[in-house]
């Protein structure tokens, strides 16, 4: 099994403002043991931020950007560093591949980045993964390891990705202030109402919380991947995972595993915005494989630029499939409701019939692969 584990920097400080080797060196050793059992590992970390703060003795920690990839570049070399030397022991050889967005969103990018790591794994490398904080900027940030997580694994084609968290999983209301609260210990589908119970961020240490991971868990599952949240301090809590123990939330997931450029497709998908169409579109495109053409569409959401990927949603508000938009938001507010022939009258210029074509399109269905 190839499994994409992911350590936030909760997990690695124990809950302290220190990387903690003892804690670093039993999941080293677990993702050792994994690998000696015949599973694949990819590892996404995060903590360079916090490595660069501990190595600079802990300076007043400032809001500016800049400030925070200044910290990453220090950091970064020295948690690379900590991860050799712990894996050194059990000769484990590692690889750093740093990512942004952009590397996701490109397509020969986004190839090159896949053969890249899966190489690795051919030959026995165990890749570990952080977003580029020192160069990257809001355009082309991910934003947290959480997602970035989730589009690794969807990336190398993993079929589980593992969470490991100072939480133990997701509860029916937050357990710090609600002692009724409840695990739950699956969810067969990501909702809206799962996204409400997922409350406020992390801590002052890290950049995610719960709901960045149910993020996470609606991209991994949307392309077959099975992920699960789990507490990081719990006693050899990858390998029993591996082994099939309950442990955590499991997300189970909603499709089977699609074919690469599909995969693709689902990486750029952007949140909160959508293109609702009438229900002669919801049948032509989930029925009739068909593009998804002006005429059939009746209101936009949100803002995007041509080229990333946008949810479609049906009168009942239900996303059906979502697709690489061949025009920004504004464009296709302009030619809703239009016929094809229309566009190039409207806009001035045109590019192309239709705002999503079939082949650039993933329909949320189960039998989808």
């Amino acid at each position: 099994m190839r499994i994409v584990i992911k350590l936030g920097t909760s997990v690695l400080t124990d809950g302290t403002d220190r990387l903690q080797r003892p804690r670093m060196v039993d999941l080293a050793r677990q993702m050792a043991h994994l690998r000696t059992a015949g599973h694949e590992v990819v590892l996404v970390s995060s903590g360079a931020v916090l490595a660069g703060w501990e190595r600079l003795g802990f300076p007043k920690r400032r809001r500016e950007l800049t400030h925070k990839q200044a910290l990453a570049a220090v950091g970064q070399g020295r948690l690379m560093h900590i991860y050799g030397q712990l894996f050194e022991i059990y000769d484990v050889p590692v690889a750093q591949t740093l990512l942004t967005r952009a590397d996701l969103r490109d397509r020969v990018r986004y190839l090159n980045a896949r053969a890249t790591l899966l190489t690795c794994l051919e030959i026995g490398v165990l890749p570990i993964i952080n977003e580029n904080d020192a160069v990257a900027v809001d355009e082309i940030r991910v934003g947290d390891n959480d997602t970035l997580s989730a589009l690794v694994a969807n990336l190398v084609d993993a079929q589980l990705l593992v969470i490991l968290s100072d939480i133990a999983g997701l509860y029916s209301a937050d357990p710090r202030h609600n002692p009724e609260a409840q695990l739950i210990d699956d969810v067969a589908v990501v909702t809206e109402q799962v996204y409400a119970l997922a409350g406020a961020a992390g801590s002052h240490r890290g950049t995610g919380g719960m709901f960045t991971k149910i993020q996470a868990a609606e991209l991994a599952t949307r392309a077959g991947t099975s992920m699960i949240i789990a507490a990081g301090n719990e006693p050899d809590v990858l390998l029993r995972l591996a082994a099939g123990e309950s442990i955590g939330t499991r997300f189970r997931p909603v499709s089977t595993r699609l074919e690469s450029r599909k995969r693709w497709i689902m990486a750029e998908r952007v949140r909160q915005a959508h293109i609702a169409v009438d229900a002669g579109a919801v049948q032509a495109l989930t029925q009739q494989g068909r593009s998804l053409l002006p005429a059939g569409i009746v209101a936009v959401e949100g803002e995007w630029r041509r080229g990333q990927t946008v949810a479609i949603v049906a009168p009942d508000g239900q996303a059906i499939a979502c697709g690489l938009c061949q025009y920004a938001a504004h464009e296709v507010a302009q030619i809703k409701g239009s016929r094809t022939s229309d566009i190039e009258s409207i806009l001035g210029y045109s590019y192309g019939d239709e705002v999503i074509h079939r082949d650039d399109m993933v329909a949320f269905v189960k039998d989808e692969g």
